[in-house]
């Protein structure tokens, strides 16, 4: 289930990232190179963590070291799949922009307090997943600051 969470979560990041790429080739006002590229090394910095929330999981479940990493970089092949499609319908349907851009912000913000803010809080170890969460938070935030 969490490999699952963690691979539709992908879907939005990659469409998200996507958009914005897309959005800036067309010159849409908002839409920038360097916010795009800010976008993306957010997402890409915090797909470390959720490699690891999908590989350590089935690592403790008796899958072998090999086989949890692959699923854990499977789970994020989504994002560059969808990175295109997401630039391309911008690229070819310019008035889908905002609607793209809600659909992705909606659906990763649903799956996250869905599925993978629950899942973190079965396990002994809750009060280090919730230090990971602010500690991601932050860094997204410093991101934000320092270049956005």
């Amino acid at each position: 289930m969490l490999v699952l969470a963690i691979t539709l979560h992908n879907i939005p990041e990659g469409l998200a990232v996507g958009v914005l790429f897309g959005g800036a080739s067309m010159g849409i006002e908002g839409a920038t190179i360097a916010g795009a590229v800010t976008l993306a090394l957010g997402i890409g910095i915090q797909n470390f963590p959720e490699g690891f929330a999908v590989a350590m999981p089935l690592r403790r479940h008796g899958v072998s070291r090999s086989k949890s990493f692959m699923y854990g970089q499977l789970s994020a092949i989504v994002e560059p799949i969808f990175g295109v499609l997401g630039a391309l319908l911008v690229i070819y349907l310019e008035p889908v922009l905002p609607f793209a851009l809600a659909f992705a912000a909606g659906a990763m913000i649903y799956v996250v307090v869905e599925e993978v803010i629950p899942e973190t809080q079965r396990d002994k170890y809750t009060d280090l997943a919730v230090l990971g969460f602010i500690g991601g938070f932050l860094v997204m935030m410093v991101l934000d600051v320092a270049l956005g």
